[in-house]
């Protein structure tokens, strides 16, 4: 006896899981977390938003910050890289703004990207041959230099600008750069509200109003806190070095390394790495990452297939299959790894294929990634009588904007439509939700900011993480999704907390098969 027949007389059932891991955020405070252990946090954050918004006498000039000396020292290195002078700049403009008002919440410098993209660029950079990212002296990062004062902050941000070369991985290769040549002009095509002027001096203009920038958090923080940087290492400690090893370990605990099958989304090769060398995992599973890995975003579509289930491992991968699938014409907003589907093979002779899908934020590629996959699944005669599993981050919304965010009612109408099913059933309910995130003061977009009091209403609270199947092939046996790593979800709980690393939810259901018969109509 072998397949479906084979699994329903022994009993057998799939656990399968999936989890958007997310990838590192080098900025431990850009979402609100839940930090029971300190309630000093939730204190420091207020205090925060409250100088933002309600900055009254503290809103001084920029120049009381950013001093004059600093400006004239900055002006001499950035002539010295051969940039045009925007002294003109700063003392008709940048120097007589209000820290607050003239500056952090200035709409059009926000999008000029005169302060966001420095710090996008040069935030944290990741050089070869190291585990360990080099980091701007700034607040927002897992910089642990001393920054007690502006003037030891400038010393050692001028030093990290432009002094010291760091060996980078690009597309060419491995090269030598100094952080100041990482940054990139501004173009008026691709951010109108950049004047003509402006974008000609657009190098050293985004290097004041990035120095500007960095300085205002330094003089925040040091005004609202003495405690402030044993803090920021606490929390470094936990959401970023020890990300990796917490989601290995809830991996490793008897509710997840007993699954059949776990699809991950947002992995990084080095955690590829570290799971492989882990008894457990690398012992239990089957590890398998894209055959073209994205090393540039370093973020993968990864699926685990327990040895026991499937002994003879994946048989094939045809990630490239589905990605030729997609309709002609037709944009898919797909990043290189976004997309894992392989082939496998279980212990009673069934063929599968199982698909790891991480979708682009507003959820645009969901649809068209399922339609590829079906279409693949049909196209090739080799994979007639496969079974589909498809453990995916979908990014659907509970109110999506309209054509610009994928609705979840929709998204379940579209599997629906091929035949497939899902872990939360065909309609799936928009209040199930496995995201609970929202951004805080301390990040370079504050128009995306939320108030303590709004972090719920105003946050990325939605129902994104599914597991599709098809049908006819399985029914739901049981569901759970988990924030907490102790297979429990908190709902009123932000996440990620100093416990559990994700900013999604872990999603894992058990399937039962179903028998031919009880698919025939009568």
């Amino acid at each position: 006896m072998k397949g479906i027949a084979a699994m329903i007389a022994s009993g057998r059932k799939l656990q399968i899981a999936t989890w958007n891991i997310a990838a590192i955020n080098n900025n431990p405070f850009e979402y609100w977390i839940t930090y029971d252990q300190n309630p000093g946090y939730e204190k420091l954050m207020s205090d925060v938003e409250s100088f933002l918004e309600s900055p009254r006498e503290r809103d001084v000039s920029v120049a009381e910050v950013f001093a004059e000396d600093m400006f004239s020292k900055l002006e001499k290195r950035m002539l010295g890289c051969g940039w045009p002078s925007v002294r003109g700049y700063w003392e008709d403009d940048f120097r007589n703004r209000k820290i607050i008002s003239g500056f952090m919440k200035d709409s059009l410098l926000g999008n000029k990207r005169l302060a966001s993209m420095p710090d996008r660029i040069t935030n944290t950079i990741n050089v070869a041959g190291s585990d360990e990212p080099i980091c701007r002296p700034t607040v927002i990062n897992m910089y642990d230099g001393d920054l007690d004062t502006l003037d030891q902050w400038y010393s050692d941000w001028e030093e990290f600008m432009f002094d010291h070369a760091l060996e980078i991985k690009t597309k060419k290769g491995i090269e030598k750069k100094v952080p100041y040549q990482l940054l990139q002009p501004i173009k008026k095509a691709k951010y109108p509200d950049i004047t003509d002027e402006e974008e000609k001096v657009s190098l050293p203009l985004q290097t004041m109003c990035g120095a500007i920038f960095d300085a205002i958090l330094v003089h925040i923080m040091n005004t609202v806190s003495d405690e402030w940087q044993p803090l920021k290492r606490a929390m470094v400690e936990n959401l970023n070095k020890k990300k990796v090893p917490k989601t290995l370990y809830i991996l490793e605990t008897a509710t997840y390394i007993n699954s059949d099958i776990i699809t991950l989304q947002e992995v990084s090769a080095a955690f590829i790495d570290q799971a492989k060398s882990r008894p457990k995992l690398g012992e239990t599973f089957w590890i398998i990452a894209p055959a073209d890995m994205d090393a540039v975003r370093d973020q993968n579509s990864v699926i685990f297939l327990k040895k026991e289930t499937f002994p003879e491992g994946p048989s094939r991968e045809i990630t490239s299959l589905v990605e030729s699938s997609f309709e002609e014409g037709v944009k898919v907003p797909i990043a290189k790894g976004d997309i894992l589907a392989v082939t496998a093979t279980d212990k009673d002779g069934i063929p599968f294929i199982i698909a790891s899908f991480h979708g682009d934020t507003n959820g645009l590629a969901t649809k068209p990634v399922l339609d590829a996959i079906v279409k693949a699944m049909s196209s090739d005669s080799t994979l007639a009588g496969h079974k589909l599993l498809f453990g995916l981050d979908a990014n659907t919304y509970e109110k999506a904007k309209p054509r610009k965010q994928q609705d979840v009612l929709d998204w379940g109408k579209s599997y629906v439509v091929h035949g497939l099913t899902s872990c939360w059933g065909d309609v799936p309910d928009p209040k199930n939700y496995t995201t609970f995130n929202s951004r805080t003061y301390l990040q370079p977009q504050l128009n995306k900011a939320c108030k303590k009091t709004d972090k719920r209403s105003n946050g990325d609270v939605n129902p994104k993480d599914f597991i599709l199947f098809g049908k006819k092939d399985f029914s739901v046996e049981s569901t759970w999704k988990d924030n907490t790593g102790e297979k429990k979800y908190l709902e009123d709980t932000a996440f990620p907390t100093m416990d559990f690393p994700s900013d999604h939810g872990i999603l894992a259901t058990v399937l039962k098969p179903i028998s031919l018969e009880s698919c025939e109509v009568p």
